[in-house]
């Protein structure tokens, strides 16, 4: 009897335990749904970028000139090395194409959203689409500061993603990466939200989606799916110590995203309110020190000279326990709140300072450092091919010129396709002569698209002129 008892009592924790199983198994999520709808948005971005390499290239530059030693030295001066060695140049040898990262489609007329880093610095941009169409993109724009870009290629009636509300996400829920890391194209991983709102030190506009989904190179810029299979977030970087996947990967959140798509739409750059302060988080010792309860708020450090803050009456020593009524618990919060808001807009700060709570008024104004302009600059640098800046005083009245500009670097692409090379001084574009660096991009700017134009460039104290060609 009791052994007929036992087998029982085996028995029926036997089938406990298989309906326990079956149970935890219907918990998990099936994720072949969502990846059959929502795998056709998204997309492979690649790149061509040229590749230099020096080469001796004898009889094709120009001799040494009578005031070559001096001026030699000067570049060495100026540029850490002597740019000119009796006739060696630098060329292209090679376009080199690889798969760089992710996208996905965020209307049918073919606007993606893909990582500022996937794209920066490419000459042509390559996106193929899940059916293996393969198109040339246009880039609408891009932000540096939370690492998006707009890109657009022209096809219509594309499939598209769904974008998702970022701020429900918690901590636990699932999510979904699908992207092309190593090249991979179409690779699925998933994992949990590990935390939200997490602020990295480089990263102060972006309150990243931390996760342990399995993020590797390639998976930049693609997205990270909830169970209803809505984009919560682009999919951005990792920490490692090995250079790959450790368990810890960040998304840009999607209401950070599609704030930024629609500045980059309409106006091709994101403007931003500006305060004014340098700021730290507040540690123990100097909560106490300050006479802080408890450590928290952002510590200002440094108030620049006519900002917004200044004007407001912040001091150095100020600790910004409140902005615009949003508490501030790490000082890494504080960038993020107020790159959200406008130039113009008034708000409500709450500081402590000599020990009392005090509320400043002030009023926002844009960043002095204009981004447009900055933007502009990058779009201009890699649309010729080079970086260049106003001719140096002692270097002008060596060579006995007014104005022109130098070459302090060359990227690749145009610049390098017309034989310039680090150092060059170029005086004169299209006709037109060149009173400094801003004046050589406005120029620039009027150059047409695969049309030679005379350039009079002066290298290693000899003037010349070269044809010089923009090409697409």
């Amino acid at each position: 009897m009791n052994r007929l008892l036992k087998q029982i009592n085996i028995g029926a924790i036997s089938v406990f335990m298989m309906f326990s199983m079956f149970a935890h198994a219907a918990e998990l999520p099936d994720f072949t749904k969502l990846v059959e709808k929502a795998s056709p948005a998204v997309v492979n971005i690649s790149t061509e970028q040229m590749v230099m390499t020096k080469t001796a290239a004898e009889g094709n530059g120009p001799q040494m000139g009578p005031n070559s030693q001096e001026l030699n030295e000067f570049f060495r001066h100026f540029f850490g090395q002597q740019p000119f060695n009796g006739g060696e140049s630098q060329a292209p040898q090679e376009r080199e194409r690889s798969s760089l990262g992710s996208g996905f489609i965020i209307s049918a007329d073919g606007y993606i959203l893909t990582n500022n880093h996937v794209i920066d610095g490419a000459d042509v941009i390559h996106v193929r689409l899940n059916d293996r169409r393969e198109y040339t993109a246009k880039v609408i724009g891009t932000d540096s500061r939370t690492d998006l870009a707009l890109l657009k290629i022209d096809a219509k009636d594309l499939p598209t993603v769904k974008m998702g509300d970022s701020d429900k996400l918690k901590a636990g829920q699932w999510v979904l990466a699908i992207g092309s890391p190593f090249g991979f194209d179409y690779t699925v991983t998933a994992g949990v939200v590990s935390a939200t709102g997490r602020n990295l030190p480089s990263d102060n506009y972006v309150p990243f989606i931390q996760t342990d989904v399995a993020i590797n190179p390639g998976n930049s810029g693609g997205p990270l799916f909830d169970l209803d299979g809505e984009v919560v977030g682009i999919n951005s970087q990792i920490y490692t110590r090995s250079g790959g996947f450790m368990g810890v990967s960040f998304a840009i959140p999607s209401k950070v995203a599609m704030s930024v798509v629609d500045q980059l739409k309409a106006n091709g750059k994101v403007s931003r309110a500006w305060l004014g302060v340098l700021i730290q988080d507040v540690n123990n010792d100097l909560a106490e020190s300050f006479g802080l309860k408890r450590p928290h708020g952002a510590l200002i450090s440094r108030v620049m000279p006519d900002s917004p803050a200044q004007k407001a009456g912040l001091k150095s020593g100020d600790i910004i326990l409140a902005f615009d009524g949003n508490n501030i618990n790490h000082s890494g919060e504080l960038p993020y709140i107020v790159g959200q808001m406008k130039s113009g807009d008034s708000v409500d700060v709450d500081i402590f300072r000599d020990g009392k709570d005090k509320t400043i008024t002030l009023s926002l104004e844009s960043r002095p450092d204009n981004q447009q302009t900055q933007a502009q600059k990058k779009q201009d640098e890699n649309r010729l091919g080079m970086v260049v800046a106003d001719v140096p005083v002692e270097l002008a009245k060596r060579l006995d010129i007014e104005g022109g500009v130098i070459v302090k670097k060359v990227i690749g692409g145009t610049a390098s396709r017309n034989g310039l090379a680090q150092g060059d001084v170029i005086t004169m574009l299209n006709g037109q002569a060149i009173k400094d660096a801003d004046d050589f991009s406005a120029i620039a700017k009027q150059v047409p698209d695969n049309r030679s134009v005379p350039m009079r460039v002066i290298r290693d104290g000899y003037p010349m002129f070269i044809p010089f060609k923009i090409t697409k």
